[in-house]
């Protein structure tokens, strides 16, 4: 898992040959030279593998800790890293298959107000408890977590910066292709703030000071998206569409639309539906690296508003830390 990450962020794009890494699988070992992709891959492929099998018969007791799906699913992020769609499709067709976690609800997906006042409490992404989080943190008291948390950079409902003045907003470009019907537009209000989707429930500004909100690494429609992108660009159009029009009755979104599409086109509208149902989840970085995609940011971004950046972008990927170079003589 946490070499996955360091492939991500430190390879503009996957390239098998191209020398990324250091691999230590011990402790005690000397220092490593970089190793190529493919054997970085091979590692995370083998261990998430492994994972799998070891996880067959384990009972979790709560989300925080990862089962087998959870390592299913973190396998099929790395296989569609590596354009490797057949195992992308046939792993999350398994989960999904599963059945251990329904499509997140209606009343789940975005808060109803009467007046100031929620009539669905089950909403505000914030409880590890709801049936469709597959990972996630159940956060307490007992934590004591306070203002530098990302519910304090995100909730205008916790005390902390986005209450205070620094709002995290969603692109206006894409809050625009959100279409009118689509219950996900009330996720956002007129500004951005994502007022109905992430929220403390007794919605007082600056209220939680203590996060007892929870965390989501992982929830099932991550696993329906990734299912239609891959089939989607294994050229099955009718597997993908089936798969989204799953995911739009939910959100009451007119599906008639998708029957025009087809190859490059459904593949981009399929990249368009992640970045919208994951806004804020931390999963657009990665299906821009998959998608080869570009992104244009829109004009509510307080820098570089207007400007367009590819996955293999210098600036969307990091450098080896200096401190790094100078210790590891063999890198």
């Amino acid at each position: 898992y946490g070499y996955f990450y360091l492939a991500q962020l430190f390879q503009k794009g996957y390239n098998a040959d191209e020398l990324i890494l250091p691999i230590y699988t011990d402790t005690k070992v000397p220092n490593q030279p970089k190793s190529a992709a493919s054997k970085v891959y091979d590692l995370i492929n083998k261990d998430l593998t492994d994972a799998i099998s070891l996880l067959e018969t384990y009972n979790r007791d709560n989300k925080s800790s990862i089962n087998k799906a959870v390592a299913q699913g973190l396998l099929a992020y790395a296989y569609g890293a590596q354009g490797n769609y057949s195992k992308v499709r046939d792993i999350t067709s398994d989960i999904i298959a599963q059945n251990q976690f329904p499509l997140t609800t209606e009343n789940q997906l975005v808060a109803k107000l009467d007046g100031t006042k929620l009539t669905n409490p089950e909403s505000g992404f914030n409880n590890i408890n709801t049936p469709s989080w597959m990972w996630g943190v159940d956060l307490t008291t007992a934590i004591d977590l306070d203002l530098i948390s990302w519910w304090g950079q995100i909730d205008y409902y916790t005390y902390s910066y986005a209450y205070a003045g620094d709002p995290k907003t969603i692109d206006s470009g894409l809050q625009s292709k959100i279409t009118a019907a689509d219950i996900r537009k009330g996720q956002f209000n007129s500004t951005g703030r994502p007022l109905g989707k992430f929220f403390d429930t007794n919605r007082v500004p600056g209220g939680q000071r203590i996060i007892t909100t929870d965390y989501v690494y992982m929830r099932i429609e991550e696993m329906y998206l990734l299912n239609a992108e891959a089939k989607a660009m294994l050229g099955d159009d009718a597997g993908a569409k089936s798969i989204l029009k799953q995911l739009f009755a939910i959100r009451k979104v007119d599906p008639s639309y998708l029957d025009a599409l087809s190859g490059a086109a459904l593949q981009k509208e399929i990249y368009l539906q992640t970045r919208i149902e994951f806004w804020g989840e931390g999963k657009s970085y990665l299906a821009m690296k998959r998608n080869k995609a570009t992104t244009t940011r829109g004009a509510n971004h307080l820098f570089m508003a207007g400007e367009s950046f590819p996955y293999n972008d210098p600036r969307l990927t990091f450098v080896i830390p200096q401190a790094e170079v100078l210790n590891n003589p063999v890198l």
